[in-house]
């Protein structure tokens, strides 16, 4: 960025009122004031983005799921080059954006978590070096509109940006289809568990066939799965030119495994070492609360963040089925997508010797859902109550967002302290 006495007198000012709503979101104890300080930023100077992301070298993160693991794997793995500019919070719309680079003026690098909507407008104010495109499925209709419209304007970024390197999963078929065309392109299989909105070809129509871990378009022959420059199994990571190394996450599933592999990716791309980078994203573990283990009087309790189908389905193999209890949390306001349709998209039926409890705003709406999945469970309104209920030991809480948010400040209200032995992070 450049020194402040070189901005222009609007931008100075800008910075000058966000600094002031910063500090008194945090004297009136409304929070840290990032988002307000950014949309007042915004507000004084609409160029302000571009302004203060001038001479940074720049990755953009985005996808349905997994944004915010990823970049926290990115920003970790960059650290080695140098001071990263990167979301504490998630923020990942432009006031947060913004945020995040006027708190961080002399970091040369920056990773960004960015909102599918706002790709095309922060990658024209950042020109980033690297676009990481990580999936793509249904989420919040009533806001993201239909993925189709989605996989178009990530595709649109991609061909307004030629010079960008676009790290993309190859085994979506959307994100694969809003890369295909890009210039530079590094294909990383970093797995597909979701498959039921891409089964027909997004650029003829046509259906998907797919074989083991390949895939094609019958309509399109030149639309098939690319072959990967990296790829993962079980126990390794494995890059070009022969790389090869051991990677063990303190973040649970397979597609966390897949996140991993895109930061690396990533990284590397930008210059990053790759056993380094490696080592880096083996030591990301709580991310903004979400695969935290806290304490909570009798309780051992993990939260599972879980926003859309896609990724409630991913956050469903991840709990501990030798849980003394499960705690489902689901709210329907506005972050969240007040269309709760979704539910019946996700397999509920494997729950047959764990407590479960259904919970959150739209905990009459889920009950229904368990009840059709034969799933025996019981219903407290409150998630905090709900966890206050269940015998003592190990508790996991699957919630979505708003549900995630409001019981991470109850918890901590209550006292709720993370856990540090093995046995808690099992």
């Amino acid at each position: 960025m450049p020194q402040a006495s070189r901005l222009p007198v609007r931008t100075r000012t800008a910075l000058a009122a966000a600094a002031s709503a910063r500090w008194a979101s945090r004297t009136a104890g409304r929070g840290k004031g990032s988002m307000i300080g950014g949309l007042i930023a915004e507000k004084i100077d609409p160029r302000i983005m571009s302004r203060l992301a001038a001479g940074k070298r720049t990755a953009l993160v985005t996808g349905t799921n997994g944004k915010s693991t990823t970049t926290r794997m990115t920003a970790a793995a960059l650290a080695g080059l140098g001071e990263v500019a990167t979301q504490a919070d998630g923020a990942n719309m432009d006031a947060g954006i913004i945020a995040t680079l006027s708190l961080h003026p002399k970091a040369r690098l920056c990773a960004l978590e960015v909102d599918e909507l706002h790709v095309p407008s922060v990658a024209d104010n950042t020109a980033p070096e690297v676009l990481t495109l990580l999936n793509l499925s249904r989420d919040q209709l009533d806001r993201v509109g239909e993925i189709s419209t989605i996989e178009k304007r990530l595709r649109d970024a991609v061909d307004s940006h030629p010079e960008t390197t676009v790290v993309a999963n190859c085994d979506d078929v959307l994100v694969t289809s809003a890369a295909f065309d890009g210039r530079n392109v590094v294909w990383v299989a970093a797995g597909a568990a979701w498959v039921g909105d891409s089964i027909g070809c997004p650029r003829t129509g046509e259906p998907i066939v797919r074989n083991g871990d390949d895939w094609y378009s019958t309509g399109d022959a030149n639309f098939r799965r690319p072959a990967p420059q990296w790829r993962f199994d079980d126990e390794n990571v494995y890059g070009p030119n022969g790389f090869q190394a051991p990677m063990r996450l303190k973040v649970p599933g397979r597609a966390n495994r897949g996140n991993a592999a895109q930061a690396i990716a990533t990284a590397v791309t930008m210059g990053a070492d790759p056993a380094a980078a490696v080592r880096a994203v083996e030591t990301v573990g709580n991310v903004a609360g979400r695969y935290g283990v806290q304490r909570l009087g009798e309780h051992r309790v993990r939260t599972l963040l879980a926003k859309n189908p896609a990724g409630w389905q991913e956050a469903l193999s991840m709990v501990d089925d030798q849980a003394d209890s499960l705690v489902i949390a689901v709210n329907g306001q506005v972050p969240d997508g007040e269309d709760l349709s979704w539910l019946w998209d996700v397999r509920f039926e494997a729950f047959e010797s764990t407590r479960v409890i259904a919970s959150g705003e739209r905990a009459a709406d889920l009950s229904v859902r368990l009840l059709y999945a034969g799933a025996e469970h019981t219903v407290t309104d409150d998630p905090f109550a709900a966890i206050e209920s269940c015998p003592p030991g190990r508790v996991e809480v699957l919630a979505n967002y708003t549900a995630f948010r409001d019981l991470a400040i109850a918890m901590e209200r209550a006292g709720a302290t993370p856990a540090d032995d093995e046995e808690d992070v099992r």
